[in-house]
């Protein structure tokens, strides 16, 4: 009993100044906000009661979380915090031949409470500043404060050393108390408040102004709009949700050209409900091998990299969809699996399979029984600035690219001509590459062939036979150009192009066109570009005699949120 009275008499004189100082919970909660407020290089030994908090909610400053990113609380507000500490005396810096400064390397020394800077030294021959000092002696007076809840092994001189020193730097003591608690404060309305501890909303709205300045048409000047809205999720850090919302009201011009050349990418003539675009979920199998399943919209370029720069899925980059990637990418969509393989540093193999439409039970669709495609890839990056990729893509029912001539988009042609479209399977093989020869140039180009052929007669309308559809692009782009994230890019290609059939009563086109780019993205802030852009067609749809090259241009501004 004498013992326990001892332990006792000798714990009260801290615990009672320190309870009046420092509410011991809160102290601790908020014990690194309030170090990294006060610009300390001194690191917490107590670090663990920060981890036993729910990590999975995001905290201000915690660089796990990809949700928040609240520059509040950093180094650049360090010196208004502290220019609000009233007296001149408290700014006083702390030199090692002070009272002060050896009484608490003292305490350091004996019980290691607190571990220094970044590189585990104490420094103590170097002059703190006095804020630096009571961040210290904070966090010296939390681990004193566990060894005598758990202890009565510390010598009378170390309690008188502390009593002194928190008399000595009471007031400091306080106001650092005081804006930990408004920084926790802070921290509590941020997480009543936000979104998601796991989603992450994006954004992206396109308006758009578009005309065609030169056809054998009459046409008139559209203002159409894009928008999506992507819900991003992790759940472990290493997987990922993708959800996409879209509405799309901007037609495009492809009825009336006549012709799918010339299409622009941020165009879709039945996408004027708000509805699921895409949605498809992603995980890392190992370091080297991810996986992605897709239930809806998923396409060829969520499974494998296009390598182009100026592939920005119709908000940025290319005006045109030709110009955004090798057209072979594009008849692979909808649902099914995807893996991503990197057996080396610079090489990467990705493969896929997609059917559409995978939801429907009928003779025809489902996952295994209806229109599908499969696909392979693989990216060699030489060096960093070089990436070359060959492509191989074989699709059953899948073969019109919504890019190039009418002929070769052989289904929608069998289906105007005959009023019936004729099942195909096609074998595509691509070749791709980019090559970033300085930081303001980065030249690219691919060149494409699909082999397409019809697996019916229409009632002996057609013989069975094979095309070829020929397409070959060079890139050429200026990132910053102007301005630092603007691009300038042209594009001068062929698009998808008919010149080899064996399919009789179907002719192929008799002219190669020529498809001529201009544009230039203006970045008027981080938020918002303007994309000026010309798209000439020559030739417009390969055989048409004696007409009118096909001119279409348009002004892009993308809001990005």
């Amino acid at each position: 009993m004498l013992k326990l009275w001892g332990k006792i008499d000798r714990i009260t004189p801290v615990f009672g100044v320190w309870c009046l100082l420092m509410p011991t919970t809160k102290a601790m909660a908020g014990e690194n906000l309030a170090i990294a407020i006060l610009s300390s290089d001194i690191t917490l030994s107590n670090s663990q009661n920060i981890e036993q908090q729910d990590k999975s909610t995001p905290t201000i400053g915690d660089r796990q979380s990809t949700f928040f990113n609240d520059d509040r609380i950093d180094r650049g507000n360090t010196h208004l915090l502290l220019s609000q500490v009233n007296s001149v005396e408290s700014l006083q810096d702390v030199k090692p031949t002070d009272w002060s400064y050896e009484a608490l390397r003292g305490l350091i020394d004996r019980y290691g409470c607190i571990n220094g800077f970044p590189d585990f030294t104490y420094r103590g021959d170097q002059t703190i500043s006095r804020a630096e000092f009571v961040a210290g002696l904070n966090s010296c007076l939390n681990k004193i404060e566990n060894i005598l809840t758990n202890s009565d092994r510390m010598p009378q001189n170390d309690v008188e050393t502390v009593l002194r020193l928190m008399q000595e730097f009471q007031s400091d003591l306080a106001i650092l108390q005081g804006r930990t608690d408004g920084n926790q404060a802070r921290v509590e309305d941020l997480e009543a408040i936000q979104f998601s501890t796991t989603t992450k909303l994006q954004g992206e709205a396109v308006i758009a102004l578009g005309d065609v300045l030169s056809s054998d048409s009459e046409t008139n000047t559209i203002l159409g709009s894009r928008l999506r809205m992507d819900l991003i999720t992790s759940f472990s850090g290493n997987d990922l949700l993708f959800t996409r919302l879209s509405r799309n009201d901007f037609p495009g011009f492809v009825e009336e050209a006549g012709t799918f050349q010339g299409n622009l990418s941020f165009a879709d003539s039945d996408g004027d409900d708000f509805e699921l675009e895409e949605l498809r979920y992603s995980f890392g199998v190992n370091e080297n091998l991810d996986l992605i399943v897709g239930a809806t919209g998923v396409d060829a370029a969520d499974i494998a990299g296009t390598i182009n720069v100026l592939d920005g899925d119709g908000g940025s980059g290319s005006i045109s969809t030709f110009g955004t990637r090798n057209p072979i990418y594009n008849p692979p969509r909808d649902a099914g699996v995807g893996v991503v393989h990197r057996p080396l540093d610079r090489v990467e193999i990705s493969a896929g399979y997609l059917a559409s439409p995978a939801n429907e039970s009928a003779s025809g669709g489902g996952l295994f029984n209806g229109t599908y495609s499969a696909l392979g890839q693989i990216e060699i990056e030489p060096f960093d600035s070089l990436s070359l990729a060959a492509t191989y893509v074989h699709s059953y029912n899948q073969s019109d690219t919504e890019t190039g001539t009418n002929k070769a988009n052989l289904k929608s042609t069998t289906t105007e001509l005959f009023g019936e479209e004729t099942p195909t399977i096609s074998n595509s093989y691509g070749l791709e590459l980019s090559w970033a020869i300085s930081d303001g140039i980065v030249i690219g180009g691919w060149g494409g062939l699909s082999k397409v052929s019809n697996l019916s007669t229409l009632d002996r309308q057609i013989d069975r036979g094979t095309q070829d559809v020929w397409n070959w692009t060079a890139t050429l782009a200026f990132p910053d150009l102007g301005k630092e994230g603007s691009m300038g890019g042209i594009v001068v290609g062929s698009e998808p192009t008919a010149t080899n059939s064996t399919i009789e009563n179907l002719e192929i086109d008799s002219d190669r066109s020529l498809h001529l780019e201009a544009f230039y993205q203006y970045q008027v802030s981080d938020n918002i570009a303007i994309t000026p852009g010309v798209i000439w067609i020559t030739e417009p749809d390969s055989n048409i005699q004696n007409s009118d090259d096909l001119v279409i241009g348009t002004v892009r501004t993308t809001f990005s949120f």
